[in-house]
């Protein structure tokens, strides 16, 4: 819900009306919400309560050169460590892809793209922190991107990951995601350029 901005930056957080909505017991929303606070999707205020963390565009480059160091490095394991299993999975995501035109499919394609490839790197630490960078990236989209981002281009790129991975080349897996990331963080710039005039500049 934050992430697609049902909850929109600055918005209170209810547990309350999250328990009605989600119909979720205040355990495992109580749970949630501290890991979300810890992942820095929500912000505890004191004595005034819990609200949706904004999304800071002075933020957008810390979370490049962090996914464009560990993206890549995470595609170099998955060359060692992955196997046909994990080629067969993302392939049958790409497959499905082909002949769908609506982008959250297509943006659901991507996902597990990613998720696939930091499953065969098989370092569960490396998956915790890209997941929640992930996440960060895709509110990022939903806030700058969703009406005008090219999601078919993103999803050809896997597929040419998807190569560089079965011929088990990391140089060039890790090159292209690495690549993949620039492409999407320059996207963001430039909408973000476009909407608020220019506050990336000089960055």
């Amino acid at each position: 819900m934050i992430v697609g901005l049902e909850l929109a930056p600055g918005e209170v957080v209810r547990e309350d009306v999250l328990q009605e909505r989600l119909g979720i017991g205040r355990t495992p929303i109580r749970e949630a919400l501290q890991r979300l606070a810890r992942d820095q999707f929500v912000a505890v205020v004191p004595r005034r309560g819990m609200f949706v963390a904004p999304i800071d565009v002075g933020d957008l480059s810390l979370l490049y050169e962090t996914r464009a160091v560990l993206e890549p490095y995470a595609a170099r394991l998955a060359c060692t460590r992955g196997s046909e299993r994990h080629w067969e999975q993302m392939r049958a995501a790409l497959d499905a892809a082909t002949g769908a035109s609506d982008d959250d499919a297509l943006l659901e394609v991507d996902r597990t793209c990613h998720e696939t490839t930091w499953a065969a790197a098989g370092n569960r630490f490396l998956t915790d922190t890209l997941d929640s960078l992930y996440a960060h990236s895709h509110r990022v989209w939903h806030m700058y991107l969703a009406e005008v981002a090219n999601t078919r281009e993103a999803v050809d790129e896997h597929r040419q990951m998807l190569r560089a991975f079965e011929a088990r080349d990391a140089d060039l897996a890790a090159r292209l995601v690495e690549d993949h990331v620039r492409s999407f963080d320059l996207q963001v710039r430039d909408a973000v350029t476009a909407r608020l005039g220019s506050p990336l500049a000089g960055r």
